[in-house]
């Protein structure tokens, strides 16, 4: 088990949020007459840091932490998007080839995040349409970044005994099953996996032990995994589960972001 450090970026902040609480709403602004549709994007917030993207990319590499990764978590396309890119790349030129970036990633606009100085890009909705997998997208993804810089987000949630990977910052369920066959499929594709497991997603209140074990029973591609670590119990038990195969990625449990988990212990207690 390895440590991966994350930076999520919302509304142009470095924040952390209650994954399963994102929501996009339009308003339509009407005392002018005005009827130009405004999208505002909303969460749940546990922390949002006084500090920008190059304060925690610096702190990062000074620490010696690479393979973390940047996440965008406005729609692609709105001013709170360029503001979310213009913290990314403070992020990313404090710690060049030191960080991933996800987020309104496409086939059209990777190299310009690769020129920023990512690793990797990571990429979910745009290989998605109306909850299907598109193969031709996947593999225009592939052509253009090589599998080795590209990492599938297979974020999911539950319904009834299953996970279904969900897309559009983990608002919309596609009728993908996260299962061995789908992470086999895609294995095709990506250099890694990152897995948000959304539903405990900033509660720190335990993990997904269901998702831990089928990830760590497979394991034949790098995998972090994120959502609901909240104690050093939590991640003994993602140890156990995932067999040693997983790697964890900590956000609202960090004293970084206003938790009781001291980084510098929690890579202490990781790498005994």
């Amino acid at each position: 088990m390895k440590f991966r450090p994350c930076i999520d970026i919302h509304n142009g902040k470095v924040k952390q949020i209650v994954g399963s609480t994102l929501s996009d709403m339009v308003v339509l602004p009407g005392e002018n007459g005005d009827k130009e549709e405004t999208a505002v994007s909303t969460a749940r917030e546990n922390y949002v840091s006084s500090e920008d993207g190059a304060f925690f990319g610096k702190m990062y590499r000074e620490m010696n932490l690479p393979g973390g990764h940047i996440i965008l978590l406005n729609p692609a396309g709105t001013e709170e998007y360029e503001k979310d890119v213009e913290q990314a790349e403070l992020a990313l030129s404090a710690f060049p080839d030191g960080l991933m970036i996800g987020g309104g990633i496409t086939a059209e606009n990777a190299e310009r995040f690769l020129d920023m100085g990512a690793t990797h890009v990571i990429v979910t909705s745009y290989v998605f349409k109306n909850g299907k997998v598109d193969m031709d997208r996947l593999e225009k993804l592939r052509k253009t970044v090589g599998r080795e810089r590209l990492v599938l987000d297979l974020s999911c949630r539950r319904q009834g005994d299953d996970y279904y990977i969900v897309t559009d910052r983990w608002q919309k369920f596609t009728d993908v099953k996260l299962n061995v066959e789908a992470l086999e499929m895609f294995r095709e594709y990506a250099d890694e996996f990152l897995i948000h497991a959304v539903d405990v997603e900033g509660k720190a209140g335990g993990i997904e032990k269901k998702l831990a074990e089928l990830l760590g029973d497979w394991g034949r591609l790098p995998v972090t995994y994120a959502g609901g670590v909240g104690s050093f119990e939590d991640l003994d038990t993602l140890k156990k589960l995932g067999r040693d195969r997983l790697d964890v990625t900590i956000g609202s449990a960090l004293s970084i972001f206003g938790g009781s988990m001291d980084l510098k212990e929690v890579l202490e207690y990781i790498n005994s």
